[in-house]
């Protein structure tokens, strides 16, 4: 394992430390890092109003003629809900003040531009923006119209194209000025880019999802389209994007069959016919999440020495037993975050092919058709798919087999971290200069 870490750190720190400093990647890391709050708060709303037990559902269901579980789902899209509205302010935010200029209003601008290219829904009620797309959903349109605000509004400003206030003018007021013009840019542009989209595609979100989706047509149930799923997932998270809206959109209904058709045969007494079915994926290859992060999760808990590591143990590590991996992604962060590109990809490519070949041979067995609820914690999830105790075993096989994966990635950046911590508070250690190295 040193051998490995002393390998990765010599020929693989360097590019990702030169990589994790372009500004445009530190921005997504800070603008996103604005909404982790939202993101834990809202961690603990969805676990509440979806506990896997039914008794517990039909009871929160039950309460106040189902204000109390209503009001939990409103709570949790008002808060784990809104991280791409929140991410179109923080990008343009962190990416304008890396440029020395003011970084709330190009923030503001953002968002605007941002909400132009999300539709609304007009109904007797009134008007308002699908809530659809202000989570994750709307997240990479929120990261590209951040990020070339931000540009835009910079190149503005620091070419004085702008409206000059006397001096004495209260500095909120000279800024505002000073956002005019770039921000009527902004904004023109964006209203332009609406109008030329909606001619073919009915907003800019699914525009990106028509253009992502089209090739995932050709995916079907073998093992390279099962591959291919959890590759793509991992690479559209890894980018911001939400990978089980983009896949799940074409991959979903074949999978879904799958699972009906292995429900009949048991209903009918006779073998058991698919092996990709949805639970396949969401109780195996995607254990604990996007990535299969529960690896990473259990390495944070066990091996976690920095003070980031021990403060994910309660509020990202948690949430991922009911398999909700946004405050652990966001949190490390694991997006744009080049240290764990590889196990983000590798561990649910290797959960699938081992899975594959233990149901093949019969070591596992396959799932039987039951829509087990997604937030169900592994061992009791295992069980209730695959009905017998071959699925709780296999889920601490692939646990385990995750958490070696990402084990060497996390420790080399948990020492990076400490070390930052360390020159942080003062306590400067000779292990920085080796790290450095």
């Amino acid at each position: 394992m040193k051998k490995l870490e002393a390998f990765m750190e010599k020929h693989l720190m360097p590019y990702a430390v030169k990589i994790g400093s372009i500004k445009g990647l530190i921005a997504i890391r800070d603008g996103v890092a604005l909404a982790m709050p939202l993101i834990i708060i809202g961690s603990v709303f969805l676990i509440i109003g979806s506990f896997p037990i039914e008794e517990w559902t039909n009871f929160i269901g039950g309460l106040m003629d189902g204000r109390i579980s209503a009001a939990l789902t409103h709570a949790t899209n008002s808060s784990f809900g809104i991280m791409g509205l929140v991410g179109a302010f923080g990008i343009a935010r962190s990416m304008a003040e890396q440029y020395n200029v003011d970084g709330a209003s190009a923030g503001v601008i953002s968002v605007s531009a941002w909400l132009i290219l999300t539709p609304n829904i007009v109904s007797d009620l009134g008007e308002g923006v699908p809530v659809t797309y202000l989570g994750s959903r709307g997240l990479f349109i929120a990261i590209l119209v951040g990020l070339l605000s931000a540009w835009v509004f910079q190149w503005f400003v620091n070419r004085n194209i702008v409206i000059k206030m006397p001096e004495g003018v209260p500095p909120a007021v000279s800024k505002s000025f000073v956002a005019l013009i770039p921000g009527a840019i902004i904004l023109l542009v964006a209203i332009a880019a609406s109008l030329i989209i909606e001619t073919f595609f009915d907003n800019a979100h699914e525009l990106l999802a028509t253009v992502l989706a089209g090739p995932l047509g050709i995916l079907g149930g073998s093992l390279f389209g099962a591959i291919l799923t959890v590759f793509l997932n991992s690479a559209f998270w890894f980018m911001g994007i939400h990978g089980g809206n983009i896949v799940g959109s074409v991959t979903g209904p074949i999978f879904l069959a799958n699972t009906d058709a292995n429900r009949l045969a048991l209903q009918a007494g006779e073998p058991l016919p698919e092996i990709f079915t949805s639970q396949f994926f969401d109780l195996f290859a995607y254990l604990g999440g996007g990535g299969a992060v529960m690896g990473l999760a259990f390495a944070i808990l066990f091996f976690g020495k920095s003070a980031q590591s021990k403060a994910m143990k309660g509020v990202g590590v948690v949430p991922n037993l009911f398999n909700i991996s946004e405050p652990l992604m966001f949190g490390m962060p694991i997006m744009f975050n080049m240290l764990y590109l590889i196990p983000f990809v590798i561990a649910p490519v290797v959960n699938v092919i081992i899975t594959y070949f233990a149901m093949v041979t019969g070591l596992l067995s396959r799932t039987i058709g039951i829509a087990v609820p997604w937030t169900t914690p592994p061992i009791i999830s295992g069980w209730l798919a695959t009905g017998d105790w071959t699925g709780p075993l296999w889920q601490i096989i692939l646990l385990v087999v995750d958490m070696l994966i990402y084990l060497p990635f996390f420790l080399m950046s948990d020492k990076r971290q400490l070390v930052t911590e360390q020159v942080a508070s003062g306590n400067d250690t000779t292990e920085e200069s080796s790290v450095e190295k």
